[in-house]
């Protein structure tokens, strides 16, 4: 006993390290009294923010080196983004209610160990299989810090300056998003893939350390977390077996009845996902909502945009180094769709009329996305004549994103609306897996130099289908019947 004493007194370090590791600690009280307290917080959000953007538009740039120097298909590399979308789409809603019982700043911060950590892997990976495994690990990271990145902003601003705070934040993911092509093209040119992943080590250390002195403690946590882990594992089978199938008829190297057996599979735990929802007094989506007013429809057209904006970030690397671009070149040419994006999407407000609702600014924007896809299809792929449409592309999308989120998350009741921005949240991702799978599986199924082409029609398909959405119809919005608000199904 005297001896366990003696080990106590002398090796204090375990204690400690266990209260730092399980606990949020306070800001200094020099940072927390200080005016800036809030601007502070928020920067160190942006980290996140910038970095998960940058993380989503710098590595389908590293899918021509990937299949030179693991010898595989597209289809095999596609995974490497798919693989990560999968696992984020998945954690994001049961993270978010781990966050609210555990402490925003400890899980942000464990998401930013996860990530940096993850990330150095990837680029060490010595195998496509490998590489795979650890962008899921790294996902886990995305999900700590994305399901509690707009919990920390809104908590950390004064009420007077959230709408101020959640635009700094949004302005940190339009650098991300908008540098990552530009990036990851002088990367992969001059120091190679792996670096594209390495990038993130640095990033992720200097946030680690800002998140401990500058982030805000969690002032009230919530009782114990809901969590349906058989609706998560059904969300993932149904996900992830539906791309696999895609995956599959895209030639990646398994036996084609595997994509039917897929298929199958996918729809059936779809089915039973839908069936467990409808049943728990807690659902990961609340399928009562789908049936309300805008909010089906506009996360369809959510899911349909983000598929459009992801998609010729596959596109084009892999168009332009068929006819011999430079990943840097392609890194250019790419950097003009997320510039539109960001531009439209933080001056609309100045330069549209103020008359105009949401709901025609989402009907315009995608009207313009089907405008840029159809100059895609008929210009020839060339560096020289690409950024134009892309950056038409990125303006209508700017334009529609925000419009449409703006339209679903004001149909959602208040009570409802941390599963309407987990559901918000789930479309973008699906949107983007399924913009990836797409057009790798137009690429193969295309006849010989026709990828392109077939690639772009069916991101129009696509659009065609959002632009549905927003015209008057069954459905769409709510009607009245007898003074009460019937809504339709």
């Amino acid at each position: 006993m005297a001896v366990s004493d003696e080990r106590t007194r002398t090796h204090p370090v375990v204690p400690r390290l266990r209260t730092l590791l399980t606990s949020e600690r306070p800001r200094p009280d020099l940072i927390r009294e200080h005016p800036a307290a809030w601007r502070l917080a928020v920067a160190t959000v942006c980290f996140g923010a910038f970095m998960g953007q940058l993380d989503a538009s710098i590595v389908t740039l590293t899918y021509p080196a990937l299949r030179t120097g693991f010898h595989t298909s597209l289809a095999g590399v596609e995974w490497v983004s798919l693989a990560y979308l999968l696992t984020l789409v998945a954690l994001l809603v049961p993270v978010g209610r781990l966050s609210d019982v555990h402490g925003r700043k400890l899980m942000y911060l464990y998401g930013f160990a996860i990530f940096t950590a993850a990330s150095a892997a990837c680029g060490l990976a010595p195998g496509l299989a490998a590489l795979v495994g650890f962008r899921i690990v790294q996902a886990v990271g995305a999900a700590l810090m994305q399901a509690n990145s707009v919990a920390l902003v809104t908590t950390s601003a004064p009420p007077g300056r959230m709408r101020a705070a959640l635009g700094i934040q949004a302005a940190g993911q339009a650098i991300g998003l908008a540098l990552g092509p530009t990036v990851g093209g002088a990367l992969v040119a001059t120091l190679g893939w792996r670096w594209v992943f390495l990038v993130n080590v640095p990033v992720g250390v200097i946030a680690l350390v800002s998140g401990h002195y500058l982030l805000p403690r969690t002032r009230q946590c919530a009782g114990a977390a809901r969590i349906d882990p058989a609706g998560v594992l059904l969300l993932a089978a149904a996900t992830t077996s539906a791309l696999l199938a895609l995956s599959v008829a895209s030639g990646l190297g398994l036996p084609s009845w595997t994509a039917a057996a897929l298929a199958v599979l996918a729809v059936c735990a779809g089915l039973l996902f839908l069936r467990r929802q409808s049943r728990r007094p807690h659902p990961l989506i609340d399928l009562r909502l789908l049936r309300t007013g805008r909010i089906g429809p506009g996360l369809l057209a959510g899911l349909c945009g983000y598929l459009i904006l992801f998609g010729p970030l596959v596109l084009v690397p892999v168009e332009l180094a068929g006819h011999g671009g430079t990943p840097l070149a392609t890194g250019l040419v790419l950097t003009a769709l997320p510039v539109g994006f960001a531009l439209a999407a933080t001056t609309a407000d100045r330069l549209l009329p103020p008359g105009w609702s949401d709901l025609r600014r989402s009907r315009t924007g995608m009207a313009g996305c089907l405008a840029a896809l159809a100059l895609l299809a008929v210009l020839p792929q060339q560096a020289s004549v690409l950024p134009y449409p892309l950056a038409l592309l990125g303006l209508a999308l700017g334009l529609f994103v925000p419009a449409n989120n703006t339209l679903v998350m004001k149909a959602i009741p208040s009570t409802s609306a941390g599963a309407g921005g987990g559901m918000v949240n789930m479309a973008r991702g699906l949107g983007t897996a399924v913009g990836v799978a797409a057009v790798t599986l137009a690429y193969h199924l295309a006849p010989a130099g026709t990828g392109a082409r077939t690639a772009t029609l069916t991101l129009a398909a696509f659009a065609a289908l959002a632009l549905a959405t927003t015209l008057p119809g069954r459905g769409l919005r709510p009607r009245l019947r007898g003074g009460r608000v019937r809504r339709s199904g």
